[in-house]
């Protein structure tokens, strides 16, 4: 499969891009070299081989899913410019 000049400004005015005359002919090559990599995937046989999301495998690495408060409230109320019992405390805002 290869694209002509009609089908970048097509793809072009499709993904609201706007191209000149010398873009056009610059992709053209382009999108064809794109398009010849994705036939020569397509030649690849890949019948009987699994499906996989990396090239190693990993495995996701889980925490204990344990309920804590963290154990840090006084250093995180240091950052507020005012606390009060144990909590930011903020102007009011609805009258």
């Amino acid at each position: 499969m290869s694209v002509d000049t009609a089908t970048v400004r097509h793809i072009a005015r499709l993904a609201r891009i706007a191209v000149s005359d010398g873009e056009v002919e610059a992709l053209l090559p382009e999108l064809n070299n794109i398009l010849g990599w994705v036939e020569q995937l397509q030649e690849v046989d890949v019948a009987g081989v699994e499906p996989m999301t990396a090239v190693i495998p990993n495995r996701q690495r889980l925490r204990a899913d344990e309920v804590s408060d963290g154990a840090i409230r006084e250093q995180v109320l240091a950052n507020a410019p005012v606390a009060e019992h144990g909590f930011f405390a903020v102007p009011k805002v609805i009258e």
